[in-house]
């Protein structure tokens, strides 16, 4: 049976400066289900991620956010992600000096608690790579250090991969990449989904939708979810835009 992962009840939030940009979001996700958030440059999509991560650049000035039964809403970044939460950033960071595989097998043990054994961890994570048509010279690299745009996004999801999260959000993460890369991310992002996690997909556009099955999308505007549907939505903004839901507001 599916239980509730993330709850978010009348969430306000906005910069330390005091500009509100998210204003009063409801959202249920639970296990099994693909949502996919949408709306035009400046809605709040991002920000909407970044305040359910814990990024201290925002700051929630009303409602809850609840993850698998706990609230969450003043827990540290660190600590979400330990609980299974997950974001993939539009530009991740470059890191010089720690290699890929080091990285995620820090990272693996920080948040299962036990220390993932040198030789295991790199046979587990060679299989996430062939998922993704990576070469295993990767995990030697240093963090996204010298990687393409289409490089740095297939090492966002070989980390959801590693680190199996029970929600992953995925924030742009089709932008900037060509056909092929767009379909390698694509079954990664497949791989990773099951009846016991969930996914939030932020995008423009359909590309990286196409061939996935999508259960809500919820078009943003302004910071509040304007409306939500089925899988059509997509099909309307595609043909139409977000003009129509701008009257919505």
């Amino acid at each position: 049976m599916a239980k509730t992962l993330l709850k978010i009840e009348d969430l306000h939030a906005g910069l330390e400066s005091g500009q509100e940009i998210i204003r009063g979001i409801d959202l249920v996700v639970r296990t099994g289900e693909t949502h996919v958030l949408m709306g035009p440059n400046g809605a709040g999509k991002s920000t909407l991620a970044h305040v359910v991560m814990g990024n201290p650049e925002y700051t929630v000035t009303q409602g809850q956010i609840v993850f698998d039964g706990e609230d969450i809403t003043e827990a540290k970044t660190d600590e979400r992600a330990r609980k299974g939460l997950f974001l993939s950033f539009q530009s991740p960071e470059e890191v010089e000096g720690i290699t890929v595989e080091d990285f995620l097998r820090t990272a693996s043990t920080a948040i299962s608690g036990v220390t993932a054994r040198s030789f295991a961890f790199r046979k587990f994570l060679d299989e996430k790579m062939r998922i993704l048509g990576m070469n295993e010279s990767y995990a030697k690299r240093y963090l996204n250090v010298g990687f393409s745009g289409g490089e740095k996004k297939k090492n966002e999801i070989l980390q959801m991969l590693a680190l199996e999260p029970k929600l992953a959000i995925l924030d742009e993460t089709d932008s900037g990449l060509d056909v092929d890369a767009v379909k390698t991310v694509t079954q990664g992002v497949r791989g990773y989904k099951t009846a016991d996690n969930a996914l939030v997909v932020i995008s423009h556009s359909a590309k990286l939708l196409e061939n996935l099955e999508v259960d809500y999308v919820h078009i943003l505007v302004d910071g509040m979810i304007v409306q939500t549907g089925s899988r059509s939505l997509i099909d309307t903004v595609n043909r139409d835009g977000f003009g129509a839901f701008l009257d919505a507001r």
